[in-house]
């Protein structure tokens, strides 16, 4: 029986000839085909990217053509491009939407398709439903009406557009006249002229433990920052001057102050409901309005569309602004912490102090804990109850946007979330110190298994 195909907070991911196999990679094509000629029935244009992984050409090339035989154009970009920039390809060229073959951070022997509507966002829940009940059943993804009229392919360039459009918002001359010093790591390396299908062997994951190689580079440069972006470059990992990496949270607090600042926008903030609450304590600092929505950008993508945040990010790298794609960027968010340190004068470690002592301490943490079969149904149970207290912490407030997420008296916090597609509970947890961290998260863990 073919696989089942879900789209989950970033697209449909798996595991190259496992389920992400030629077959399956049709009838996920044929869905979106199908759905983007119900919403228009001819004339459709539609671009086809792809990150650097194995087989991306030729992923490309089967959903071009099962493109053209519904009679929607499709606009091929033939080499590697950035998530983001293909986002804003949708807008510049006024497309019907963009099929990106990425898995993102994921590990090599992942390959995923992520949809784009045509305002360049990640396809919302209500979208991607829709492409799923148009999935074939077959395992070819050939049945159903196809058009009679071929649409030819045609091929697109979207660097020289997206690139205009950073050097817009970024200040770059403020950059330049600081003689910043910045190595840049997009974890997709090229070895012996050959493209590196491995990434080197592990996750093209822009996190601190993976950029080794760049703080060498850093140390050798006398580097003031460096900037890493995961395969696709939607998301973004940075390191201080000293080699110190800056978790995310971090980053989509100082660069929310720093937009407020440099460029006076006070329309409102957007995080999802496991990121810092430092968000919270600076919308409440600046007289901003915060938005806290569910696990997924395409969810902040939306508030970017409708102008109602200046900023939204997820404490797992995702960040845009306003005025910018509805898509994370992980290039914008490496220029922008660039832009910053030049115009401050001042490395990231002592801004974030400088946050500290205004809107005081957050110290975020997230752990991923496998759970059998048997406490799984148990903790999910577990999750529903309403409870007064959390081992001697007062609760002040329940937010059920995403899994559970308590808010106790002191201002500390534990949210759970329970994964979609692997027995996996995402725990997060945030206390103004690292010693009340340490002593939430034993409690936050020992609650699963109790």
């Amino acid at each position: 029986m073919p696989a089942q195909i879900k789209f989950g907070t970033s697209g449909w991911r798996a595991i190259v000839a496992e389920e992400f196999t030629f077959a399956n990679v049709r009838r996920a094509v044929t869905g979106i085909a199908r759905y983007v000629s119900g919403q228009k029935p001819s004339g459709a244009r539609v671009i086809v990217g792809r990150d650097p992984r194995f087989l991306g050409e030729t992923f490309c090339s089967i959903a071009a053509e099962i493109l053209a035989t519904h009679g929607i154009t499709p606009l091929v970009i033939e080499d590697a491009a950035p998530t983001p920039a293909i986002s804003y390809a949708v807008i510049q060229q006024k497309t019907d939407g963009a099929i990106n073959f990425t898995a993102s951070h994921n590990p090599p022997d992942y390959n995923g398709i992520k949809f784009s509507t045509p305002d360049g966002a990640p396809a919302l829940p209500e979208v991607t439903r829709q492409i799923e009940a148009a999935i074939p059943k077959d395992s070819e993804g050939k049945t159903g009406r196809q058009s009679t009229q071929r649409a030819a392919s045609q091929s697109l360039e979207p660097r020289g557009e997206y690139l205009k459009r950073l050097r817009e918002i970024i200040d770059l001359k403020c950059v330049k006249d600081a003689g910043l010093r910045v190595v840049f790591d997009p974890l997709v390396a090229t070895v012996h002229d050959y493209r590196d299908v491995l990434f080197g062997g592990h996750a093209p994951e822009p996190d601190d433990h993976l950029l080794e190689a760049l703080r060498e580079e850093m140390r050798r440069t006398q580097a003031h920052i460096g900037i890493s972006t995961d395969g696709d470059a939607d998301r973004f990992g940075i390191v201080d001057e000293d080699g110190t990496f800056l978790q995310p949270n971090y980053i989509v607090a100082l660069l929310f102050d720093y937009l407020v600042e440099s460029r006076g926008w006070k329309n409102g903030v957007g995080k999802s409901v496991a990121t810092t609450n430092m968000l919270n304590a600076l919308a409440d600092h600046h007289k901003v309005e915060l938005h806290e929505t569910p696990v997924g950008f395409k969810y902040i993508g939306e508030l970017i569309k409708q102008d109602k945040i200046a900023i939204g990010g997820e404490e797992s790298a995702g960040l845009s602004i306003r005025y910018h794609v509805p898509e994370k960027d992980g290039i914008l968010a490496g220029l922008l912490c660039c832009e910053m340190v030049a115009r401050r004068k001042k490395p990231l470690s002592r801004q974030l102090q400088d946050l500290f002592a205004e809107v005081g301490s957050f110290y975020p943490k997230r752990e991923n804990f496998r759970l059998t079969p048997e406490v799984q149904q148990k903790f999910t149970e577990k999750l529903r109850r309403e409870r007064p207290e959390f081992f001697g912490h007062k609760i002040k407030d329940v937010v059920r946007t995403d899994g559970l997420k308590l808010v106790f008296a002191d201002g500390s916090w534990v949210c759970y979330r329970l994964s979609g597609t692997e027995p996996v509970v995402r725990v997060y947890s945030e206390a103004a110190s690292t010693e009340a961290l340490e002593k939430l998260s034993a409690v936050a863990k020992q609650w699963i298994f109790e």
